[in-house]
């Protein structure tokens, strides 16, 4: 049925309905004036779309008066069926909101398939998290310790060019950590009394040292590598580098997504390595440096040369 009346409808309409559903499904809440400024319609406008979408889908929406906004219905089923790649994208860089459908490319091209497709279900409990600012209850599957509870505080996504995490507070070791988010299950809002529904100033992303950290990076043509011009040109690299700063959360993964030798002799060899880091103190303390090519911190180099002398 919802089907046959989204048909009577224009494109713009089902376009914003569309959004409708993806703020409260992933965001928990919606008020009027968020439609209005998205669509640049009247607020009239926007309470029919609101009451279409009522009575398109009994139960997925509820108004809350206190918060005088519109809040995730207990029965919530969606009505339109979105890919978690366009879903992902919207949360992240604020695009593709409209109703889903067949995108035709502007000219004909092929890009790689993600292997990794996130459970929206599972999605849109972490971004009300992250939105409304809860702790959330899960069931964790790690490849090292297996299956455990845990509470964690989420409080943004991160993409590793492979999976998708999302940065938490973990009250179980007390640490803030990255979470594979196709490896949660049965996520919920904790239930349990107030003061362990609050979330304690240790747990905000401020104190997130990894996070609030910004390192700076120089990367260069790999010395080793023929035509450095070439990956000038390849990299807009500006007087022969690239300069960026990132969050220490993020480095290992861009380095290792790029495949940046960060040896401190460029000692990886292979055409894949067409990058080198200049200074691989840079990422001294960076937690996840492990996971940078060829990185090996000061303390492990020096026990390497007493070892061998």
């Amino acid at each position: 049925m919802p089907n046959e009346q989204l048909s009577t409808l224009t494109q713009p309409q089902r376009d914003r309905l569309a959004f409708i559903e993806l703020r409260v499904h992933f965001f928990g809440d919606l008020r009027r004036h968020e439609l209005v400024s998205r669509f640049g319609i009247q607020a009239a406008a926007a309470t029919r779309d609101l009451g279409i979408y009522k009575d398109l889908a009994p139960g997925n929406i509820d108004y809350d008066a206190k918060a005088k906004a519109y809040v995730l219905g207990q029965s919530f089923r969606p009505v339109f069926t979105f890919p978690p790649e366009r879903v992902l994208s919207w949360l992240t860089q604020s695009f593709g909101d409209g109703e889903p459908g067949p995108l035709k490319a502007c000219v004909p091209s092929e890009y790689p398939w993600r292997l990794d497709q996130p459970d929206l279900a599972v999605l849109a409990h972490v971004t009300r998290a992250i939105h409304q600012e809860y702790p959330l209850n899960i069931e964790y599957h790690s490849i090292s310790s297996g299956r455990t509870e845990r509470v964690i505080v989420p409080f943004a996504l991160i993409d590793n060019g492979l999976r998708w995490h999302v940065r938490a507070f973990d009250r179980k070791s007390q640490e803030f950590r990255d979470f594979v988010i196709t490896r949660i299950k049965r996520p919920e809002r904790l239930k349990s009394d107030a003061k362990e529904q609050a979330i304690a100033a240790h747990e905000r992303s401020d104190q997130d040292i990894q996070w609030t950290r910004i390192v700076e990076l120089e990367l260069v043509p790999h010395p080793d590598q023929p035509h450095p011009e070439i990956t000038e040109m390849d990299y807009a690299m500006q007087d022969g580098m690239i300069r960026m700063k990132l969050r220490a959360a993020m480095a290992g993964y861009v380095l290792r997504k790029w495949s940046v030798d960060c040896s401190p002799d460029h000692s990886l060899h292979g055409p894949e390595y067409r990058l080198w880091l200049k200074d691989h103190l840079a990422i001294y303390g960076v937690k996840n440096a492990m996971l940078a090519p060829g990185y090996r911190a000061p303390d492990a180099q020096r026990q390497q040369h007493s070892e061998l002398s």
